[in-house]
């Protein structure tokens, strides 16, 4: 029973090493939600992750004997860092098998608490089955991340912090899942002192493997599991874990990429603090389940499990954000190609943002651009959008949840210029990051020349930077110069930049 848990949570060795992270509010989340929502700062830990407290209860529960022979775990990382740090605190050898996937971060910081690290596999599987047949071979004893009883003991004093902190029952308890271990443990003490509270397992759509054992009415195994939250890519919840979940959860929550990277720029601006995807899951979870019930004055609490992320990463996170945030949408939209057709489209868009703004002559007929805009999250404003561009004679398509368009497309807009296009003048230009700096760029070229390319993406900085081509017939250079002048935006001429003449240009002046 899960009850059994409670006395070996109470026992749990891990303050020798982890410390008792606070629960600080997100004052700013919770004036948009409408709820009190709090967050329970684990990537507070000196390894930036809970996982330190399973691993090193787990090792003072070894004997002698099996400390003398070592330890060997399989880990995504976090784990990893966990039970290095453990190893080096008793003075025990440690060997991690980490999948070639973990971020390098987490590789770094593993090999410089002393273990030894062995990169196999693409996934955690994979790791933990090589990290197994070292079990076999050298006599080591195996550490498991998440199907042990004395880790899940350790990641449960999680649970029992938010208890003794938070004092008052909570209204719904929101924990990360991958194989479920800090799930289980934290269930486990809530459920014991607070059985009115909701606890709500949360997981990423694309290795959902808790959901699918809830469903399926047994642990099963996901064909395929997605790496983006790599701190939960686990294709089969944990046995132990699973006995425990499925008589004490009450839902599992499933969220999609674009929703962690939205939680973590929220973790961002409340705590200034930067999450890992896993890291972020709960509180997309939480987020989630405000707009699907309709909660309101309730007190919510997500756990954030994690911050070691390659700060490369930062920027896909960034430009998912918004998206995720439903607070962006990405159309694709047909207009007449002809001079001022530019204008009048952004004119029909009204004083709207438009974060991104992608186009590349293709026929003198018409033309197809690729635009990102501002809309108001929770409601129809996308819909609003379509219609008004429908009733003004456009043909748009919402291309927002397209994977393809939002990882591949929006970059490979363009190609070469047509060899029979009129000759083009390529222009950088900065403006003002303010509604409608773009439409007074737009409207003082007029309808005298053609653009034949343009290229914009709001980055969130002070000015915005596009790329812009125009048909420009030779003897009306001067005049275009004096209209770019006139608008007084700095601009530099790139028609001679090498870049411009090998991957867009057509040869011609």
């Amino acid at each position: 029973m899960p009850h059994s848990y409670i006395k070996r949570i109470l026992d749990a060795r891990v303050y020798d090493v982890a410390r008792q992270t606070p629960i600080d509010e997100a004052a700013l989340l919770s004036a948009r939600l409408g709820n009190r929502v709090w967050l329970k700062r684990e990537d507070l830990q000196p390894v930036f992750s809970f996982k330190l407290r399973g691993a090193y209860n787990k090792m003072y529960r070894l004997s002698e004997a099996q400390r003398s022979r070592g330890v060997v775990a399989a880990s995504a990382g976090n784990h990893a860092q966990g039970l290095a740090m453990a190893a080096q605190r008793m003075g025990v050898r440690a060997v991690i098998v980490m999948p070639r996937t973990t971020p390098q971060i987490k590789v770094d910081a593993v090999r410089a608490r002393g273990a030894r690290v062995v990169l196999h596999g693409d996934a955690f599987d994979e790791a933990s089955t090589y990290a197994k047949k070292l079990v076999a071979e050298q006599g080591m004893t195996y550490v498991h991340p998440f199907d042990d009883p004395d880790v899940i003991a350790g990641q449960g004093t999680v649970g029992m912090e938010i208890v003794r902190q938070h004092q008052a029952p909570l209204d719904a308890l929101f924990v990360p899942v991958g194989g479920g271990g800090l799930l289980a443990g934290v269930a486990a003490f809530v459920h014991y002192v607070w059985p009115q509270t909701k606890i709500i397992g949360v997981e990423p759509a694309d290795a959902a493997c808790l959901k699918l054992a809830l469903q399926r009415g047994r642990r099963d195994r996901l064909s395929e599991v997605g790496l983006f939250a790599d701190g939960c890519a686990v294709a089969q919840i944990g046995k132990e874990p699973f006995r425990v979940i499925r008589e004490i959860v009450d839902e599992v929550i499933t969220v999609s990429t674009d929703e962690m990277c939205a939680a973590i720029k929220d973790i961002f601006e409340d705590t200034r603090g930067i999450a890992e995807p896993a890291g972020a899951l709960a509180l997309a979870g939480l987020k989630k389940y405000v707009e699907e019930t309709g909660a309101r004055n309730e007190e919510l609490l997500a756990i954030l499990s994690g911050a070691n992320t390659n700060f490369d990463r930062l920027r896909y996170i960034s430009e998912r954000t918004e998206i995720g945030e439903r607070r962006e949408a990405i159309i694709s939209v047909t207009i007449p190609e002809k001079p001022g057709s530019f204008r009048a489209f952004c004119s029909a868009l009204g004083k709207r943002n438009i974060t991104e703004f992608n186009y590349r002559y293709a026929t003198d007929r018409f033309a197809r651009v690729f635009v990102g805009l501002s809309v108001a999250p929770g409601g129809n404003d996308l819909q609003q959008v379509l219609n008004d561009l429908k009733r003004e004679g456009y043909d748009a398509e919402d291309l927002t949840d397209n994977e393809m368009a939002k990882l591949h497309i929006r970059y490979m807009v363009g190609g070469r210029a047509p060899e029979n296009m009129d000759p083009e003048r390529i222009y950088r230009v900065e403006f003002p990051e303010r509604p409608g700096a773009l439409l007074k760029f737009l409207a003082a070229l007029g309808q005298r020349w053609n653009i034949s390319m343009f290229h914009y993406r709001n980055h969130g900085a002070a000015y915005g930077r596009i790329l812009v081509g125009i048909q420009v017939p030779a003897g009306q250079k001067g005049a275009m110069r004096e209209v770019l002048d006139g608008i007084g935006y700095p601009y530099w001429d790139e028609s001679a930049n090498p870049a411009y003449q090998l991957y867009l240009g057509n040869g011609a002046d």
